[in-house]
This record gives structure tokens, C-alpha cells and sequence, in this order.
């Protein structure tokens, strides 16, 4: 028990580390836990490392923070998990929960760094569907699914614009996508007993059920965040940046936030390390002031990362077998080039249309994509040199 605990204690202090100093997106945590994990620490191989990520990938969420959760939980169970999640989730968070305040108390409206701040976004947005585009549509079935995707969604507004193209393409995936084999896994995961994965997948698929029945009968602002912040970590594939338009969809639609607060804070999530689907926090104190901010803070950060703890604990055991399987391959590839398409209507609606005003406004996107794209830009320094160039050109 002793020993247990040292070491969760000792897997929440690392991610700790990571959630301080982490900056760049899902991809480059990746790096950043291979680096700690596997070459410092040595917690476990190269091979493991990379089924674990393969898993991540997978599963619909955050793909960085449901890695850190696994790799927390094989080294110390459950509880690792737990604090390997904390470690890496709550700088980030505490950061986007100050600047929602800031927001609130400064009075900064229309204000030239915040029009930067907003167009240093559709930069980083464009510059996500680039390069998700090259890696997830490689070919004319999987151009053609995106493109079916992202006017299904602009036409179709709303949950349901969203879930069915990701529904058909999955079909369509089993049918008309090739995956490349894999090599068998490198062995089973045996930190996760099979009644508590099977409990954990259980709990997930009935919270998301109840979870709209109980915001629907309730009028309490805090079930309506539980249920936007559940729905949209349980079913959005592709990591942080596609998060983006289930959560407007659904915090402009109950009027908790407005475009101009979401657009903002979307901006700041670039600048801070950790993941991106921290932004929720930003969002649930944003809504709100004082004590009552950060209560729905914590509502909706706890519940849109609650599907990844229960999905990472549900399917590690299984894994060993699911991710050889042809045609689940298949289903998540033609998933994968849904996800491009449901981020290329965000780009437009809400990203492009409540941002980019006029000429001036296309030059800031326009160079903002060509330093992350060309010149390798980090985003949080093309977001605070947008916000410092908007405050000196456009106030």
C-alpha cells in the first residue's frame, strides 16, 4: 500500500512537471512524455509506450491526457491515473480560469489585443486542419468523406450535423478504407481488472444518457455544463481543436457565453501549456462571476474529461486484440477523415465569420498561418505577438 502510494504520488508530481512546461499541442506531448517517461524515467519501453499511444489515439477525447491517465495507471493503478491526469490538467486550467476573470473585470471589449488574440485562432485552426488533413485524408475516399462532412455540418448546425457524417463515414470507412496492418500488441494490459473495465464502460454509456434527461428537466446552469462538457468529451475524435465546435454549438445555444468571450478565450487556450480541452474551465468561469464561476469551472472541466478517465479504464484490457482488428481500424480511419471535416466547418462557422471582419484581419490569419506553418511558429508565441501587434495596430 506504501509503496503504491509513493508512486502515485510520485506519477502526479511528474505530470505536474509536464502540465508546467508542456506547451504545443497533442503532438508534441507526446514527445515531451516519451522523453520523461520512457528515456528518463524509464517506466516502461518503447514498445508499450507506443501501444499506449495507439489506444489514445483511438479512443475519442484528448489523446495527450488520456495517455498521461494510461501511462498513470500502469504504473501505479488507479490512483495514478487520477493524479496523472491533475498533474497535467491543472496548471492550465488555474491559468484559463484567471484570464476569465481578467475578462470579466477589465472591461476589455472590441479591444485591439483581444481582436488579435481571437485572430492568432483561426490561424491555429487553419494550421490544425492543414496538417490533420495530410495525415487523415491521404486519399480521394477520405478527401471525399471530409468534404461530405464539413457541408453535412455547416448545413445541418447543430449535435446532429456533427455525429451522423461521423457515423457514415465510419461505415463507409469499413467498406471503402485499407489499413495498413499492425504487429500484435506487446502484451496484454493487466493494470485494469476486467469487472472494473467493464463497470467503467457501463458508467460512460449511461451517463450519456441520463446526463441530457437531467439537464433537459433542470434548469440549473451547472447540469447543462455537466452534460455540454460530457457530450462533447465523449464524442469528439481528433483531440483539442475539434472540440471547438460541439462546445460553441452548445455554450452559444444556452446563452452562458457569447461569440466574443468564446473566441477569446479559445485564443488563450494557445498560449498555455497542457491540453487544450482545458478551455472548458475558461468557459464555466467565464459564464459566471466570483464563487459561482469557478464552481462551473470545475463542473465542466471534471465532466469533459470524465469520459476519457472511464474509457482509458474500460478498454485497456481489451486493447491487445481490438487494435489488430481490420475492419475497427477501418471504422476509425474513416472517422479520423470525418474529424478533418467537422474542424474545416468550424474553421468557417464559427472561427472565420465572427473573427476575420475585414482586409487587415485576413493579412494578421494570413501570416499567423505561414509562422506556424513555414516557420514553425510555437502557437503560444504567435498568440502573445498577435495579441501585442492587434493592441498597437487595431486599437
Amino acid at each position: 500500500m506504501g509503496n503504491n502510494l509513493y508512486r502515485s504520488l510520485e506519477v502526479g508530481w511528474t505530470a505536474l512537471k509536464l502540465g508546467l512546461t508542456s506547451f504545443g499541442g497533442p503532438i508534441a506531448h507526446i514527445g515531451y512524455f516519451r522523453e520523461q517517461y520512457v528515456m528518463r524515467k524509464k517506466w516502461l519501453s518503447d514498445d508499450a509506450f507506443g501501444d499506449l499511444t495507439a489506444l489514445c489515439q483511438f479512443l475519442p477525447g484528448p489523446a495527450s491526457s488520456q495517455l498521461g491517465i494510461a501511462i498513470g495507471i500502469k504504473r501505479a493503478g488507479l490512483l495514478g491515473g487520477l493524479l496523472a491526469w491533475l498533474g497535467f490538467t491543472l496548471p492550465s486550467a488555474l491559468l484559463l480560469v484567471a484570464f476569465a476573470f481578467g475578462m470579466q473585470g477589465s472591461g476589455f471589449v472590441d479591444t485591439g489585443w483581444l481582436q488579435g488574440l481571437k485572430l492568432a485562432a483561426v490561424a491555429v485552426v487553419a494550421q490544425a486542419v492543414w496538417s490533420m488533413s495530410r495525415t487523415l485524408t491521404p486519399d480521394r475516399p477520405r478527401i471525399l468523406m471530409a468534404a461530405f462532412t464539413a457541408s453535412f455540418a455547416l448545413l445541418i448546425p447543430g449535435t446532429i450535423g456533427q455525429l451522423a457524417p461521423i457515423i457514415l463515414c465510419g461505415i463507409a470507412g469499413a467498406w471503402m478504407v485499407k489499413p495498413m496492418p499492425v504487429a500484435p500488441s506487446v502484451g496484454e494490459q493487466k493494470e485494469v481488472r476486467w469487472l472494473i473495465a467493464w463497470l467503467s464502460l457501463i458508467i460512460f454509456a449511461s451517463l450519456l444518457v441520463i446526463l441530457p434527461l437531467i439537464a433537459a428537466s433542470q434548469s440549473n446552469p451547472l447540469f447543462q455544463l455537466a452534460d455540454i462538457g460530457y457530450r462533447a468529451g465523449s464524442l469528439v475524435f481528433g483531440g483539442g481543436h475539434v472540440v471547438l465546435p460541439m462546445l460553441h454549438e452548445n455554450m452559444i445555444s444556452t446563452g452562458l457565453v457569447n461569440d466574443q468571450q468564446f473566441m477569446a478565450g479559445y485564443g488563450a487556450a494557445q498560449a498555455v501549456p497542457g491540453p487544450l480541452f482545458t478551455f472548458a474551465a475558461y468557459i464555466g468561469a467565464v459564464s459566471a462571476s466570483g464563487m459561482e464561476g469557478i464552481i462551473r469551472a470545475a463542473v465542466i472541466l471534471g465532466f469533459i474529461f470524465l469520459p476519457s478517465f472511464l474509457l482509458v479504464v474500460g478498454v485497456m484490457p481489451f486493447w491487445s486484440k481490438l487494435r489488430t482488428h481490420r475492419v475497427t481500424r477501418a471504422v476509425l480511419a474513416g472517422v479520423n477523415a470525418s474529424v478533418v471535416g467537422i474542424l474545416l466547418a468550424a474553421l468557417y462557422d464559427p472561427v472565420w465569420t465572427s473573427t476575420v471582419k475585414d482586409k487587415m484581419d485576413f493579412v494578421f490569419v494570413l501570416i499567423g498561418f505561414l509562422l506556424i506553418v513555414i516557420w514553425r511558429c510555437p502557437p503560444w508565441l504567435l498568440v502573445m505577438t498577435a495579441a501585442a501587434g492587434g493592441w498597437i495596430l487595431l486599437t
